[in-house]
C-alpha cells in the first residue's frame, strides 16, 4: 500500500514494504537499478566523496553497516525549538539514506564476523548524509482530497527550516521525498535561497497517479516542493521503463528513476523493498551528488540540464508529464556536466590588451573650442563688419554731394505742384 498525500501538512511519499531479502541476494536484487541508471560507469570517475546530501525525511538508523560513520543527525525540523529530542529511526528515512549513500558494507543480520560485506550500494557510496528529521503525521486512507485551508496557510514551515539548515550546514544536495498540496511562501523563499547558494534540490513528484482525480482529469494534483521552480521533480518507472501506475503525472515531472520493487536497507540492518516516487527521488539525489563531487561549483540549473539532456528511454515527443525527459543516466549526465561546465567558463582577456593583440584605439580629443572653426567664424565676422562700414561711408559721401548741389541752385529744389507744366 502506498502512503498518499494529504491536505493538512507534509507527508512522506512512499512506504518501505516489509519483505526482507536474503542478505546474500540484495546486491543481485539491486543490480537492475544500478544498470538502469548506468551508475557503475559513473563510479569510474567519482563515488561522491566530499559531498553531503541533506535528507529531509523521518529519522535515519545510523548504526546499520551501510551507513555507519557517515550520518550526522540535525534537530527535529517539525519543532521551532532545535534540540527538542532526537526522533526515532524510521523505515522511510533509513531506506532513502541507503539509496543515496549506502556503502556496500553489511550483508544483513547474522553475517559472519570478518566476512566481506555484500550489503546494499547507494548511488553515491562515498557521500555523507545530513539527516534532518521531519516527522509527518499519518495520511488518511483512501484517495487524496483537493487542497483546503490548513496548516499550509501558516507563516512558518518545517520544510523551509530544513532547507535553510541544510544550506548553512554545508549540504550540496537536498533530497526531499515528501510533499503537500499547494505552495508555501516560506518554502518558496527557502528554495530560492538554496538555489542562489548553488545547492541542488531534488524532490518526489507524488504518488497520486492512480487516484480518482487523476483518472477523471488525466492529470494529478501538483505536489510541493517538487512543483517549485528550480527543484528537480522525479517520477517513478518500473522494470520495463514504463511509468509506475502510482506516479503522479503533471508538469512538475522533470526526470524519472526506478521506483518499483527497489531494494533498500531498513532499521536494524535488514533489507526490504520500496515502492513510490520517494525511492526515485533518492536515487536521483545520489546522481546529483556524483555530479557535485566532480564539479563542486556547478550551478543547480546546469545539473538539471545535464540530467535532462542525457536521459534515456525518453518519450517520442521528447517530454511528457509521466516520465519527464526520461530515465536518468548517471554516467552520461556526469560527462555532460563536464561539457557544460567547460562551456560556461569565463576566459579572462590577455594582460596588456583589451581584446588581445592589435593596436590600441587613438586617444580621444580633449573637449574644448575648435580653433579652425573659430578662426573662420572670426574672419567672416570681421569681413562683414568692414563691408558694413564701407557701405555706410559711401552712403554718407553721396548724401554730402547731394547737399552741395542743392546749395548751388539757390536752395532746395522746388517740388512740382498741381499747376506745373
Amino acid at each position: 500500500m502506498l502512503r498518499r498525500l494529504w491536505a493538512g501538512a507534509l507527508a512522506v511519499l512512499g512506504v518501505v514494504l516489509s519483505t526482507p531479502a536474503a542478505a546474500g541476494d540484495v546486491r543481485e536484487e539491486q543490480r537492475w537499478v544500478l544498470e538502469r541508471l548506468n551508475v557503475e560507469r559513473a563510479w569510474k570517475i567519482t563515488k561522491g566523496a566530499g559531498v553531503t546530501v541533506a535528507l529531509v525525511d523521518s529519522g535515519v538508523d545510523d548504526q546499520v553497516a551501510e551507513l555507519r560513520g557517515r550520518v550526522v543527525t540535525g534537530p527535529d525540523m517539525t519543532s521551532v525549538e532545535a534540540g527538542g529530542g532526537r526522533p526515532a529511526a524510521g523505515w522511510h528515512g533509513t531506506a532513502m539514506a541507503s539509496l543515496i549513500a549506502g556503502g556496500g558494507e553489511g550483508g544483513g543480520k547474522g553475517r559472519a564476523k570478518g566476512k566481506k560485506g555484500r550489503g546494499l550500494l547507494g548511488i553515491a557510496p562515498q557521500a555523507r548524509i545530513l539527516s534532518l528529521p521531519l516527522v509527518a503525521p499519518e495520511a488518511p486512507e483512501g484517495d487524496s482530497v483537493p487542497p483546503r485551508e490548513d496548516l499550509r496557510s501558516r507563516a512558518d514551515s518545517p520544510l523551509a527550516r530544513a532547507i535553510r539548515y541544510a544550506v548553512t550546514h554545508g549540504a550540496k544536495v537536498v533530497s526531499m521525498s515528501l510533499g503537500a498540496y499547494g505552495p508555501h511562501r516560506a518554502e518558496r523563499e527557502a528554495v530560492s535561497y538554496a538555489l542562489s547558494r548553488g545547492v541542488v534540490l531534488v524532490a518526489a513528484v507524488g504518488n497520486d497517479g492512480d487516484s480518482a482525480y487523476a483518472r477523471d482529469h488525466a492529470t494529478s494534483f501538483w505536489n510541493f516542493p517538487a512543483g517549485y521552480p528550480g527543484v528537480i521533480g522525479v517520477g517513478a518507472v518500473d522494470g520495463a521503463n514504463a511509468p509506475a501506475t502510482f506516479s503522479s503525472d503533471n508538469l512538475s515531472v522533470l526526470v524519472s528513476a526506478p521506483g518499483v520493487d527497489v531494494p533498500v536497507v531498513i532499521p536494524g540492518g535488514g533489507y526490504g523493498s520500496s515502492a513510490g516516487t520517494s525511492s526515485s527521488a533518492a536515487l536521483v539525489a545520489g546522481v546529483a551528488a556524483l555530479i557535485k563531487a566532480k564539479y563542486p561549483d556547478i550551478p543547480p540549473h546546469i545539473v538539471s540540464k545535464a540530467l535532462t539532456s542525457t536521459a534515456r528511454f525518453a518519450p517520442s515527443a521528447g517530454y511528457d508529464d509521466h516520465i519527464g525527459f526520461g530515465v536518468v543516466d548517471a554516467a552520461a549526465a556526469l560527462a555532460r556536466a563536464g561539457e557544460l561546465t567547460r562551456a560556461t567558463v569565463k576566459v579572462p582577456p590577455p594582460s596588456g590588451g583589451h581584446f588581445g593583440r592589435g593596436s590600441s584605439s587613438p586617444e580621444s580629443l580633449r573637449p574644448g573650442p575648435d580653433g579652425p572653426r573659430l578662426w573662420l567664424y572670426g574672419t567672416g565676422t570681421a569681413a562683414g563688419l568692414l563691408a558694413f562700414g564701407a557701405a555706410v561711408a559711401v552712403l554718407g559721401r553721396r548724401s554730402e554731394r547731394d547737399d552741395e548741389a542743392g546749395g548751388r541752385t539757390g536752395g532746395r529744389p522746388r517740388r512740382p505742384g498741381p499747376n506745373s507744366e
